[in-house]
């Protein structure tokens, strides 16, 4: 059995944000899953995402930036995202503080995680997640984008599709080999930056959703 509940919690100066719990009865873990970057929490990605890591003892705290939740279209600055994934590990530790602590998210989300991660250790964070590393911008080969990870001091999971447009995985690969033992790199065979997969995968899109699941379970359970 899964119990949801919504919260909100402060990032800074007045600022206050909406997240939603998933917590099952047999949660081994906790992750604040931060949204990318056109589309909230409430997404339907998202939403599946946290019902199949609920199903693989996942428990997630999906929360809003700012803009998302002002309903402005243009991200907001970096102090403002990294001190938004701030507060949300706070408060995911505080909604479950016996579980071990991931943090992570959604291409934007997951970005800015290791983005205030190499800025200063995300307190009791044991590993980071990304739901599609946005390296460069859609069909900008570069890895000017990844240059911080070298300073995140925590394992980290990159799961990737090999038709993602965000990530050249020939430039990718070098970056996880770059870090060693902190990266593991999970490759979804045609899967898009959304995690969307052509037929000729022989899956769905909900099979991909549940892969993902499993896969940062697996992954947990050998860091956390």
């Amino acid at each position: 059995m899964t119990t949801t509940s919504e919260m909100r919690f402060e990032v800074e100066n007045a600022i206050a944000v909406s997240a939603i719990l998933e917590r099952p009865a047999n949660a081994r873990w906790m992750l604040a899953l931060a949204h990318g970057a056109g589309a909230g929490m409430r997404h339907p990605f998202l939403t599946a995402l946290a019902r199949e890591l609920a199903e693989a003892q996942v428990a997630t705290l999906r929360y809003q930036f700012p803009y998302m939740e002002q309903q402005r279209r243009v991200p907001d600055t970096p102090s403002v995202l990294t001190a938004t994934v701030r507060a949300a590990v706070r408060a995911a530790a505080g909604a479950a503080p016996e579980l071990p602590l991931l943090a992570g998210g959604k291409s934007l989300g997951g970005r800015m995680t290791s983005t205030a991660a190499a800025r200063e250790p995300l307190e009791g964070v044991c590993g980071i997640v990304f739901f599609g590393f946005p390296q460069h911008p859609p069909n900008r080969p570069g890895t000017k984008r990844a240059e911080h990870l070298a300073r995140v001091g925590v394992p980290m999971l990159f799961l990737q599709g090999t038709r993602d447009t965000l990530a050249n995985l020939d430039l990718l690969r070098p970056v996880c080999a770059g870090l060693e033992s902190r990266a593991t790199l999970r490759v979804i065979a045609e899967a898009d930056h959304s995690f969307h997969v052509l037929k000729r995968s022989g899956k769905n899109d909900a099979e991909i959703v549940r892969e993902l699941a499993q896969a940062v379970a697996s992954w947990a359970e050998g860091v956390c």
